[in-house]
């Protein structure tokens, strides 16, 4: 299961989308644990101490927190909490089919449960405390066809490969680990362009790059245009910039004449900057 999240204008409430019906019509909104006794999942969510309220809405969940508790803190307990549930086959709400005409395979979701149970400990006491030392996080998002999504903040990305070997050390149903913002399919990589690319950036690119603690991830080809992303310490440098127009988007269309835009999507103020200080 994927799910999305969106910071509202008020800094202390954010939504979670899991991609399904959460209510058939219509919004819930529960201020307090003791009045959410209709909704397993409000329930559920008030556990979470620094949770205040919760709001059910037709594709969505509107978690408000209690101040001053820190989002990046509560914010995987509160993914771990509604995929548990989901995943479970749990009411969102009492006397409410919030699934209508799902297939019944609750023998496949409660192995798929314990495979995602060895993961998601396995990240909270091997994986989690290494990268946060390092000043980055990760946060799990789904376990699907062998593939663990994992969301990588700050400096994170640089331990991907060690957390893929692992996670299949410890569970050997772990096939890859891939970034959230890759799971879904891209067409566009799969054009004579996009293969191209992709070759140009693993082959030549990326090993360069590695040696600086970054990684350049190929988002997609549309046409003539190649969107990438700075990864690891390449996210949020103050060099990027450069990085990008002297070096990889000359030699990307050097060696692909055919790309003749490449337009970087970093969320460059999420990322760590470590490699670069600017004179004071």
């Amino acid at each position: 299961m994927f799910i999305q999240t969106e910071q509202m204008a008020d800094a202390a409430t954010m939504k979670f989308f899991p991609g399904r019906t959460v209510l058939m019509s219509g919004e819930r909104a529960f201020s307090s644990r003791e009045g959410a006794e209709q909704s397993p999942l409000a329930e559920r969510l008030f556990q979470i101490d620094e949770v205040a309220a919760v709001v059910l809405g037709p594709d969505f969940i509107a978690v408000s927190k209690i101040e001053p508790a820190n989002w990046q803190l509560i914010k995987p307990m509160i993914l771990g909490a509604i995929m548990e549930h989901l995943m479970a086959g749990q009411p969102v709400v009492i006397g409410e089919n919030s699934f209508p005409n799902v297939e019944d395979k609750s023998d496949e979701i409660g192995d798929t449960d314990e495979i995602v149970a060895q993961i998601t400990e396995l990240i909270e006491t091997r994986v989690r405390p290494a990268v946060m030392q390092d000043g980055g996080d990760v946060i799990f998002q789904e376990f699907k066809n062998g593939e663990v999504v994992l969301e990588f903040q700050g400096s994170a990305f640089r331990f991907k490969d060690g957390i893929a070997n692992i996670l299949r050390h410890y569970v050997p149903e772990v096939i890859a680990v891939v970034d959230h913002r890759d799971a879904k399919p891209k067409p566009g990589l799969e054009t004579p362009n996009g293969k191209a690319v992709a070759e140009i950036l693993e082959t030549q690119i990326n090993p360069s790059v590695a040696a600086h603690g970054g990684h350049i991830a190929l988002v997609d080809v549309d046409g003539d245009t190649a969107y990438i992303r700075l990864e690891g310490g390449c996210q949020g440098c103050g060099m990027a910039d450069v990085t990008l127009k002297q070096g990889v988007e000359v030699e990307i269309k050097r060696a692909v004449p055919s790309i003749l835009h490449v337009l970087d999507v970093t969320d460059h103020q999420d990322g760590d900057n470590p490699y670069y200080q600017p004179s004071k």
